[in-house]
């Protein structure tokens, strides 16, 4: 099963919305489930996704070096894809991680599916519930 807040997921699907007829791919990140300040009713080290690194991020580097310095090491093991035309599963140009979820239109709740890095797909949880409040501490 994967665990997703419902602030990331609408923001998924609203970036995928906006970016049609253009595919989107996002690095996601997760939260474990002990952070959250309401108990979700799940074992507490289940991760929740509750954060996109911007597809943006560190492209010319890549582009020139393959290597990925948008999103910070060891995060990101879980991705976001749009398919604007179909289908409703991954493909073989999509990005795989340990967690996929594939978006199609008409963009909403209905048209996200989750699926494992074989292709085998599994149950989607939108998680009514705000992740912790992080912030960039200076000491």
């Amino acid at each position: 099963m994967v665990f997703i807040t419902r602030g990331l997921h609408d923001a998924l699907l609203d970036m995928a919305s906006d970016a049609e007829p253009e595919r989107v791919t996002v690095v996601l990140a997760a939260t474990p489930a002990e952070a959250f300040e309401d108990d979700l009713d799940v074992d507490p080290e289940t991760p929740v996704l509750t954060h996109f690194y911007l597809p943006d991020a560190g492209k010319s580097v890549r582009a020139v070096f393959g290597v990925d310095l948008g999103t910070p090491a060891g995060r990101g093991r879980a991705r976001f894809v749009s398919h604007p035309q179909g289908p409703d599963e991954p493909t073989r140009e999509d990005d795989f991680a340990a967690a996929i979820l594939v978006a199609v239109p008409p963009w909403d709740e209905s048209s996200v599916s989750a699926f494992d890095r074989s292709g085998k797909q599994l149950s989607l949880d939108v998680v009514e519930a705000e992740p912790p409040t992080e912030s960039l501490a200076r000491d």
